[in-house]
């Protein structure tokens, strides 16, 4: 695995806390920097569950693209907030014409629509978003993990395992046994909760 893997994990206000706690936990034991993108309206956002906050260490409009292997999007309210980010929805559009991985989960592809870059593919998502993404022009299924070429996407928290397992091999950046098991809890490490995040107590 190349030690300069690099991914953008965006960050919006009432994210996700799960779903963005096991990604940095997956990422971090595989090796795989985490660069967490924020909308620029704050320093650091409260999940939806108010367990975590996350720090961003970048506005999306001071990201680049071509500085990460892969963006990622993690679901809860946090993506109604993105869609409204323009530079957000650029970083997306842009990395997806770079041929970076491009990953969501839960709501998170609702940016994806946003960015207008789902039409002609096949993708899965929380079941309430389908007919966003039908009338967008892709293909839904009700699977956990849909890969497209350079698009992945999952439904829902209890995907995480193979949500992160997809995203790594992807990167090139899987090892079979350390990264989230089939629980949804990393199996490799159980050290803090990793790079951005704070708990909330």
């Amino acid at each position: 695995m190349e030690d300069n893997i690099r991914v953008a994990l965006l960050v919006e206000r009432d994210y996700d806390d799960s779903e963005f706690k096991e990604i940095v936990r997956a990422m971090n034991d595989a090796g795989v920097k985490v660069v967490v993108v924020g909308g620029g309206t704050q320093k650091s956002y409260r999940g939806r569950k108010r367990r975590s906050r996350a720090h961003a260490d970048v506005a999306a409009v001071d990201a680049r693209a071509g500085d990460f292997d892969a963006v990622i999007i993690p679901g809860g309210y946090a993506p109604d907030w993105m869609r409204l980010c323009q530079p957000m929805v650029d970083l997306v559009r842009r990395a997806d014409a770079l041929g970076k991985v491009i990953a969501a989960i839960c709501h998170g592809p609702q940016l994806m629509v946003s960015a207008g870059i789902v039409r002609g593919r096949r993708v899965t998502s929380w079941p309430s978003i389908a007919v966003d993404m039908t009338n967008a022009g892709a293909e839904w299924r009700d699977e956990a993990v849909v890969q497209d070429g350079n698009m992945i996407t999952s439904r829902k928290p209890a995907d995480l395992p193979r949500f992160n397992r997809a995203i790594l091999r992807a990167l090139g950046a899987f090892r079979e046994g350390r990264t989230a098991g089939a629980d949804g809890i990393d199996q490799g490490s159980q050290a803090a909760l990793g790079m951005g995040l704070t708990p909330i107590r």
